[in-house]
């Protein structure tokens, strides 16, 4: 998925890959892209809320809101920004 508007606050064009885009949807939630001491990483906004001055990706009715940090690096949202934990498995 790829967004091509350049209001305020919307992407500029990154791309969601699908299996993330899958993970979402499944998930039924919004997540934010933060800074990690790893990069750049893709959790639930009940861990990390979204700050006003946030990039917007829309994933059906749900968001991935990127921070303005990462923004600047991130093109692709890949599925190894999302963190492993024991209940995936």
């Amino acid at each position: 998925m790829q967004s091509d508007t350049q209001e305020p606050g919307q992407s500029r064009g990154i791309y969601v890959t699908d299996d993330v885009r899958s993970y979402i949807l499944q998930r039924g939630r919004d997540f934010r892209v933060c800074t990690s001491c790893g990069g750049p990483i893709l959790l639930p906004i009940t861990v990390k809320p979204p700050k006003a001055t946030d990039l917007q990706v829309p994933v059906g009715d749900h968001t991935i809101y990127i921070s303005k940090y990462q923004a600047r690096y991130v093109d692709v949202i890949r599925r190894d920004m999302i963190p492993i934990f024991f209940e995936d498995f």
